[in-house]
């Protein structure tokens, strides 16, 4: 298994990425192989500082960097060289299982789709991301961002990469799906979602809940949510600045604890021919640690395997 990381990804890279890869190298057995992309010239000192032995890792050579404010396309193409694009190449190339970073989102989003591409059967990848559920556990939220208007047959996908991922990555033995909308009765919402529920009842593929409401959102009904992305991005960032919150006032709470993102590490995005996952910009060491375990658990899933039979039918 060789797990792919962009090591000049993220507002904190290289320390933090670098730092992450350390701490997550302690998880991994010895046939569990980290790819690093970037300047090794970089690497090899905060490796020494730590008094690791850079032998435990194989290196990518890159010279370019993708920057956080440049436009995704573009930079992919005009940085061809950059770690992103080069770890794109080696992803599609099959020379490593998985790719991780925590740099330009929507350079990742790029390359996923024009190197490794979606899925075929796949209308449109969607990022998904995790909300803690109020009496442990958490629900599987998608979209996340990706696509800010949708189509309900997207909405539908989204409902069964959702279920998949649940079953196969996190163990949830049958993974209810839960419509996010205004109003719990099926004939509630916009035309997006009323056109939606009667889709989402009918597909076999999937266990339907029936309709969420704003309320729902951290309670136990459902372990999947499904939305376009506009609306789940907006939850999303809601979400997460309530452990933001708590920190400022000083508030400890064991639920509010639940929202920190580097217990997470990142956001997949599922639909593509292959594990791809995006991490925060801000990541820690910690998030990137978890971002690798979480690599590590959706190559060990074969999760990729179970979304092309799926979609095959």
């Amino acid at each position: 298994m060789k797990i792919g990381l962009d090591i000049m990804g993220g507002d904190y890279a290289p320390k933090a990425t670098v730092l992450g890869a350390i701490a997550a190298h302690q998880n991994l057995s010895k046939d569990q192989n980290l790819v690093l992309f970037g300047d090794k010239e970089q690497i090899t000192p905060i490796l020494a500082e730590h008094n690791f032995n850079p032998d435990h890792f194989e290196y990518v050579q890159t010279t370019e960097v993708i920057g956080m404010g440049e436009h995704p396309t573009k930079a992919i193409v005009q940085k061809a060289n950059s770690s992103i694009s080069v770890g794109f190449q080696q992803l599609k190339e099959g020379k490593i299982d998985s790719f991780a970073s925590a740099g330009n989102t929507g350079a990742m989003l790029v390359g996923a789709m024009f190197s490794v591409k979606a899925i075929p059967g796949v209308l449109r990848p969607a990022i998904s991301t995790i909300i803690p559920k109020l009496k442990g556990g958490f629900k599987i939220m998608l979209d996340a961002g990706a696509n800010a208007d949708c189509k309900p047959e997207h909405l539908v996908q989204f409902s069964i990469l959702g279920s998949l991922y649940a079953k196969h990555v996190y163990q949830i033995a049958e993974p209810q799906v839960g419509l996010m909308n205004l109003g719990e009765e099926a004939e509630k919402g916009s035309l997006l979602t009323q056109t939606t529920y009667p889709l989402l009842k009918e597909n076999s593929l999937i266990n339907f809940f029936g309709n969420l409401e704003g309320r729902d959102l951290f309670n136990e009904k459902a372990d999947v949510i499904v939305c376009d992305g506009f609306t789940g991005n907006i939850m999303l960032k809601l979400a997460e600045s309530f452990y933001v919150l708590t920190l400022k006032k000083g508030i400890k709470d064991e639920f509010f604890d639940r929202f920190n993102y580097e217990q997470y590490g990142g956001s997949p995005i599922l639909g593509v021919n292959a594990p791809v996952i995006i991490g925060h910009g801000i990541s820690s060491p910690e998030a990137i640690k978890n971002m690798i375990l979480q690599s590590k658990s959706m190559i060990e899933s074969q999760v990729i395997e179970k979304f092309k039979t799926a979609f095959s039918s």
